[in-house]
């Protein structure tokens, strides 16, 4: 009878990621506590740690990162608008988050990250930057 109540008291932190929506899978969210993305009370944790109500969790999903309290705890993954319930966002970290949207939406339309080979117009822009000489 007792392991039922601390059944409902805590939870697996990869559970309650997925459950809470931050990851889609819950393999996705055990990557991330595995890489450090994740830390509960300001420590690095494992997958399998429980997560209590009034838990402070810093998830890392760059650019950008979320400072949240646990405000509830669900086995089972439900609509996002029950989602959010689960937590409630800091006010910094929210803060945070829409100045570095706004920074990242202000960026020139330039910037560009590359991945892999340079596309046919990337070559000719090096071809002619090089010839400049």
């Amino acid at each position: 009878m007792a392991d039922q109540n601390d059944r409902s008291e805590s939870q697996r932190l990869d559970k309650w990621l997925w459950a809470a929506r931050f990851y889609k899978t819950r393999s996705l969210a055990v990557e991330a506590i595995s890489g450090g993305k994740v830390h509960l009370n300001g420590q690095r944790v494992k997958p399998s740690r429980t997560v209590r109500v009034d838990d402070k969790l810093t998830i890392s999903k760059p650019p950008y990162e979320f400072d949240i309290i646990v405000q509830g705890l669900n086995l089972q993954r439900r609509p996002a608008t029950e989602a959010q319930a689960l937590y409630q966002e800091t006010e910094d970290s929210r803060e945070k988050r829409e100045l570095l949207r706004e920074q990242i939406k202000n960026e020139p339309l330039g910037f560009r990250q590359q991945k892999g080979r340079p596309s046919k117009r990337d070559r000719r822009n090096i071809i002619r930057f090089t010839r400049q000489d």
